[in-house]
């Protein structure tokens, strides 16, 4: 017997994994169900929206645990190193060392892009925005700062691209650590 989601955030995780295993045009609204365990009729008494309501809340859960856990520490953290260590160590962790597909990535390549392209475009703008900000706040220049923040960025996504295409974690790995030299932060 499939499991049935507790919550709406279990519902949310659920979702996400089907848009990242299927991209948002091959999820069905029957690999939904069988993924949350709920009737079409729950869902849509959920998500009245539909799937691309389900999407849109996919979107932010995934915006509020990057905003808490990348963005805020690159702005905020006193020590703008560390900061920038803490991107890192959450970005791996997050993307399960180059195992786990970037789902709002994914929808900029896919179709979805157009729905959600104010989504996407603050999704990535603000984390090279917040990566050059903590940049120039250990001493880069504006220019380099923002370079290096959008190579930084460009990396780990091609690097989660690679990994699937390759079906090779370990280079994303290596460009962690690459990106890690780059930005000049020593280990985990």
């Amino acid at each position: 017997m499939r499991k049935v989601a507790a919550g709406r955030d279990e519902l949310i995780v659920a979702i996400a994994e089907v848009f990242r295993a299927h991209g948002y045009a091959g999820a069905s609204l029957s690999l939904i169900t069988e993924a949350t365990g709920l009737g079409k009729g729950s869902l849509y008494n959920f998500f009245p929206g539909g799937k691309d309501e389900m999407a849109a809340a996919v979107l932010a859960h995934i915006d509020r645990w990057f905003e808490e856990e990348v963005f805020s520490p690159l702005r905020e953290t006193e020590r703008p190193q560390e900061g920038i260590s803490r991107m890192l160590a959450a970005t791996d962790a997050y993307f399960h060392s180059g195992r786990r597909v970037c789902l709002v990535g994914a929808f900029a390549l896919d179709d979805a892009r157009d729905r959600f392209a104010t989504e996407i475009r603050s999704y990535f703008g603000r984390w090279v925005a917040d990566l050059a900000g903590a940049l120039q706040r250990h001493g880069r220049q504006e220019a380099e700062a923002q370079r290096l923040a959008e190579e930084s960025v460009a990396g780990i996504q091609g690097a989660l691209t690679l990994a699937r295409a390759f079906d090779d974690p370990a280079v994303f790995s290596r460009t962690m650590a690459n990106i890690r030299e780059r930005l000049a932060v020593a280990g985990r």
